[in-house]
């Protein structure tokens, strides 16, 4: 397992100075954060504890977004809401805040940023109706990454909403989700994207014998149609990647911003455990603060009092059934059962404590195994009692006016 202290200190904010998390559980924190990015690995419930971070700053008064990339619609699932898409959807509830959601379609904010940073709508008709534009959105690598912190930033900027909650991919590609905005600026500023952007025919003159061959090899090989619908896009896109660019750094600077928080989601095993402690190295090494990590279906621990209490004596049963009596065999079958599942929780707790040396500053919440699968509003408030440490704002509320 990872060596806790190679991890740096997580309340370090990009400029060095102290960047502690507000003091309290996971609920007082989201009243000091406009932003919130959730990362973990596949299939450790992030989806979820995003949906139940952003119902949590609801039940707050807080008005909360959660925007998922996950191409599953579990988030909409969750929350009842099907009909969830790239613009913000209202749910309803009894919490006094407000709660929305998102998923995020990546070539529908593509579209929307072309529209806004065009010269006019006949440059935007001429991007959009390109083969080659249609074909980037879907396949170029890091697209998904920067459309998600597109439709944060947009979001945010808004000022609809008091805290954008977002779910990014698996913790390796998460990492692509905080350089996307890095990335973007850096293919704009290639020599190469540079020259195709020259209009006319004089990026030919401009261009090496090699980059002209290399044309005429792709000509051959995938047709000149091809080579033509890439010419004209970049052609197309003339003027605009300045727009493109400016953009891209004030998205960088939101996600580099102290109101900006990071939240780990893991599962109380080794292998996700070491992926949280890089994800934790990583963000650090790049200026960002770890605020929390939570930890998802932990086995709970049944204490000391059944392996040490003598067997129940059998209850009385009718003479019919005297197989309903457990016998020696039974019980001592139910107590190394017993044991084995301390020996989980026993196992992962020191998993836990691993990763909460390495994530100094962090809060580490843990919640355990529920009787089901969060698939509805009820095991999502589930998630978010956890998280909050108890009963969620409007329960509290509630029992106060029954008193």
């Amino acid at each position: 397992m990872s060596d806790p202290a190679d991890v740096p200190a997580a309340s370090e904010g990009r400029d060095g100075a102290a960047r502690e998390p507000a003091p309290g559980g996971l609920l007082e924190l989201l009243g000091s954060r406009g932003v919130v990015v959730c990362c973990g690995s596949g299939g450790v419930g992030k989806t979820t504890t995003a949906a139940a971070i952003g119902l949590l700053a609801a039940g707050a008064g807080l008005r909360a977004c959660v925007v998922t990339i996950d191409p599953a619609r579990r988030l909409a699932d969750a929350l009842g809401a099907l009909d969830v898409a790239n613009v913000p959807h209202r749910i309803p509830g009894p919490w006094p805040g407000e709660l929305s959601a998102v998923m995020l379609d990546a070539k529908g904010t593509f579209d929307d940023l072309v529209g806004r940073y065009a010269r006019d709508a006949a440059q935007a008709e001429r991007i959009l109706a390109n083969r080659l534009y249609a074909n980037l959105v879907s396949v170029l690598s890091g697209t998904q990454e920067y459309m998600a912190t597109e439709k944060l930033f947009e979001l945010h900027e808004t000022g609809d909403f008091d805290l954008v909650v977002v779910d990014t991919p698996p913790t390796r590609n998460a990492l692509d989700f905080l350089d996307a905005p890095r990335r973007l600026a850096g293919f704009l500023d290639n020599r190469i994207f540079r020259l195709l952007l020259t209009p006319g025919r004089a990026y030919l003159r401009a261009m090496s014998v090699a980059t002209q061959l290399l044309l005429r090899t792709l000509s051959k090989v995938a047709g000149s149609e091809i080579v033509e619908d890439t010419i004209a896009f970049f052609q197309a896109f003339e003027g605009m990647e300045e727009g493109f660019r400016d953009r891209a750094a004030r998205v960088e600077t939101l996600l580099a911003e102290k109101e900006t928080g990071f939240v780990v989601v893991a599962a109380p095993r080794r292998d996700s455990i070491d992926e949280a402690m890089f994800f934790a190295r990583k963000l650090a090494a790049s200026g960002h603060g770890l605020d929390a990590v939570v930890v998802n279906r932990c086995q709970p621990g049944f204490g000391s009092a059944l392996r040490q209490g003598a067997a129940p004596a059998p209850a009385p049963v009718p003479a019919p059934r005297p197989r309903a009596v457990p016998d020696a065999d039974a019980w001592s079958a139910l107590r190394a059962n017993l044991a084995e599942m301390d020996a989980v929780a026993t196992r992962e707790a020191a998993y836990v404590a691993s990763l909460a040396g390495a994530a100094r500053g962090a809060r580490v919440i843990t919640v355990p195994i529920l009787d089901g699968d969060v698939h509805d509003m009820q095991g999502l408030e589930a998630v978010a009692r956890h998280l909050a440490g108890g009963e969620l704002p409007w329960e509290r509320e509630q029992a106060g006016d029954r008193e």
